[in-house]
C-alpha cells in the first residue's frame, strides 16, 4: 500500500514492514514475519519492481517479529541486513532478556498471536550475517537513512530517518496499537527492556520535522514529533499512575 509517494507499507497495524521507493532502487525497513515475503512479492508486482532492486534492509532493532524474511533475502540475494550495534547478537539468534510482564487482554493477545502464527511466526530463522550501525551514520542506500540511536526497547534500539520520504520509523521504541491490550495511541511498547531508557531516548527525535512517524506496530502517526511525544508522555503518566 502506498502512503506517500516513495513511501510503501506492507502487513498492517499488528505488525508492519515498509519501503522506500527511488529511481535508484529500494530500501526496506524491517523484515516483519517469514509469512511477509509473500506480501512483499506481492507489493513489488504491483510496483512493476524486481525483488532484486531491494538495495539493503535496515532493521529498527532486531526481534524476530522484525528480522522474519531479512535472511531469505540475504542468503538468495545478497542483499545487507543493517542493525544497531547493540543488536547485532539478537537479530543473529541471541536470546533477548525476560521482560515485566506486561498488561494484557485476552482478545488483542489471541489476534496477535493468531496473526503471527498465520505469517510464519513460529518459523523465525536468525539472520547470519549482518551489518552494525551507530548512531549518526547515513547509510549508502536508497534514501538516505540516517541512524538514530534510540536503546531502551533493546541495547541497539535505533530510530531511521529517512528524509527524502519525511518519514520517521521508530521501531518498537513506542507504539501507536499496543498488541497486548488493543488500546491505540501513542504509548510505551510492551516487551521493552528498559522503559525509562525508552523515554528517554524519545528526546532524540523531539526536534525533527517529519510527516508520517512510523512505529513497528500500530497504524502511522501524522500529526508531527511534538504532538506525538506530549501523547505518550500522557500515556506514560497513566500507566505509572494505574
Amino acid at each position: 500500500m502506498e502512503l506517500a509517494p516513495g513511501l510503501h507499507r506492507i502487513g498492517n497495524d499488528i505488525i508492519a514492514v515498509h519501503l522506500i521507493v527511488t529511481d535508484e532502487g529500494l530500501t526496506l525497513v524491517d523484515a516483519g514475519l517469514a509469512g511477509h515475503y509473500a506480501d512483499l512479492r506481492r507489493e513489488l508486482a504491483a510496483m512493476g519492481r524486481p525483488v532484486s532492486d531491494i538495495r539493503g534492509i535496515v532493521l529498527t532493532h532486531g526481534d524476530t517479529d522484525h528480522t522474519g524474511f531479512a535472511e531469505r533475502l540475504r542468503a538468495e540475494l545478497g542483499i545487507p541486513v543493517y542493525v544497531g550495534a547493540g543488536d547485532a547478537g539478537r537479530a543473529m539468534g541471541e536470546k533477548p532478556p525476560a521482560t515485566p510482564k506486561d498488561r494484557r487482554r485476552l482478545g488483542p493477545v489471541l489476534r496477535f498471536f493468531a496473526y503471527a502464527m498465520r505469517k510464519g511466526g513460529l518459523r523465525m530463522p536468525a539472520v547470519k550475517e549482518v551489518v552494525p550501525v551507530h548512531d549518526g551514520d547515513v547509510l549508502p542506500l536508497p534514501g538516505a537513512p540516517e541512524i538514530i540511536g534510540m536503546p531502551g526497547h533493546s541495547p541497539g534500539s535505533v530510530a531511521i530517518h529517512v528524509p527524502a520520504v519525511r518519514a520517521l520509523f521508530v521501531g518498537d521504541e513506542l507504539t501507536t496499537r499496543n498488541v497486548l491490550t488493543g488500546v491505540v495511541g501513542p504509548q510505551p511498547a510492551p516487551f521493552t527492556d528498559d522503559q525509562a531508557g525508552s523515554s528517554a531516548s524519545l528526546a532524540r527525535i523531539e526536534n525533527l520535522d517529519v510527516d508520517w512517524i512510523i512505529p513497528g506496530h500500530g497504524a502511522p502517526w501524522t500529526r508531527g514529533v511534538p504532538a506525538l511525544v506530549a501523547a505518550y508522555r500522557e500515556a506514560e503518566e497513566a500507566r505509572s499512575a494505574g
